[in-house]
């Protein structure tokens, strides 16, 4: 029987072996309670090109918690900008095993209306 963070990650290992095949650059996201991560990943997986968190100091004077769905949508419109400057437009979507719901999909829906495609 697995346990809850052993399932997620064995998500996440079928997820990105599927992207792996595609070699496509993929726009990973990581969730905390306290906080959430997103990086935008080469396509064979050793260069970030691009990355956002709720940890970054100009992001945390905008919000009080790094928790919740504000500050998911702030993560992903960050990322989209950061992505257009490296000249990135699209990218494969990675939720790391994560259910794509709550503060994973706030981000995923800023980043898209802030210009990325997947």
């Amino acid at each position: 029987m697995l346990n809850k963070k052993q399932a997620r990650l064995r998500r996440a290992r079928k997820s990105r072996a599927k992207i792996a095949e595609l070699k496509a650059v993929r726009l990973c996201v990581n969730r905390t309670n306290c906080h959430i991560y997103a990086q935008i990943i080469s396509a064979c997986g050793s260069k970030v090109l691009a990355a956002a968190s709720t940890l970054e100091a100009d992001v945390r004077k905008d919000l009080g918690n790094g928790g919740n769905k504000a500050a998911a949508t702030l993560v992903g419109k960050l990322i989209a900008e950061r992505a257009r400057t490296a000249g990135i437009e699209t990218v494969a979507f990675d939720r790391s095993g994560f259910q794509y719901h709550g503060r994973v999909k706030a981000l995923a829906e800023a980043a898209r209306e802030n210009g990325l495609k997947f």
